[in-house]
């Protein structure tokens, strides 16, 4: 791998998969330049997220910059984002949904722009989120890789949260996500948003799916808890071997023990 440092809203981390990779008998070939359609944006850590850093570093309208499909919080962790075709969506936990403003900020976001390269269908019996996790996953050309996931179907059920909030002093995810409200929508339609990320990059990201809803009628969404997925459907994904990590340099960010290896904590919270 490459690395590459530079100053840009924090201190950003770019890392370079791969030049070219095949999949499936094709091949995808790295741009020009690592900051163009097919890398991954993200905003700081889940370990940062897990331990209580909620203050948004990056605003929503910079965010924006760097992709048009993603997943994400929001300053205080209030509620879930979903980044649909270029617009950012806001999941309240009073279950309201409505469009974020360019002033809003992100404590933790991941972004980039869907160009789909795999379609893959499941199977013919429905789902549940955890049985969509294993069988899918196991068809992926690669564990190894990033890949922006996209559904879009009507679901028999999906069950999504989202988070309060928070007060300073704040409670590290864990006791958070106690407060957390969760809704259950049955036959409803809409796309299921998110990423496959590869267990070596645990303590960055979530590790395999992680997935966010939004309603076709843009008035229920969240994070996804558990959801149907109806047999058959299409799952759409987006190789993105590039990945570009921007880091606060300020705030509760720089003296935080990022050490700790959270990604069981996460997990737990996750379901």
């Amino acid at each position: 791998m490459n690395y590459k440092f530079f100053l840009g809203i924090g201190v950003a981390v770019a890392i370079v998969f791969a030049g070219v990779a095949v999949y499936n008998g094709f091949e995808k070939h790295a741009p020009a330049n690592s900051a163009e359609r097919d890398t991954l944006y993200q905003v700081s850590t889940t370990g940062a997220l897990m331990q209580g850093v909620y203050d948004g570093d990056v605003t929503v309208g910079d965010l924006k910059k760097h992709g048009d499909f993603g997943i994400g919080t929001f300053n205080r962790l209030d509620g879930e984002m979903i980044v649909l075709d270029g617009q950012v969506w806001q999941a309240k936990s009073d279950g309201t949904v409505s469009p974020a403003m360019d002033n809003q900020t992100t404590p933790f976001a991941t972004v980039t722009y869907f160009d789909t390269d795999i379609r893959q269908t499941t199977s013919d019996r429905a789902m549940n989120y955890s049985e969509f996790s294993t069988v899918m996953a196991a068809q992926l050309p690669s564990q190894n890789m990033i890949y922006a996931v996209e559904i879009h179907g009507t679901f028999p059920s999906v069950t999504v949260r989202a988070i309060p909030a928070q007060e300073q002093p704040y409670p590290n995810l864990t006791v958070a996500s106690k407060e957390q409200r969760v809704y259950t929508f049955t036959n409803i339609t809409g796309t299921v948003v998110g990423f496959y990320t590869p267990t070596f990059l645990k303590d960055l990201d979530t590790q395999g799916y992680h997935l966010h809803f939004l309603a076709d009628d843009h008035q229920r969404g969240g994070h996804i808890l558990d959801m149907t997925v109806p047999a058959d459907s299409t799952v759409q994904y987006d190789v993105t071997p590039y990945f570009t990590m921007a880091l606060p340099t300020s705030g509760a960010f720089v003296g935080t023990n990022l050490t700790a290896d959270m990604s069981a904590a996460l997990a737990a919270v996750e379901q």
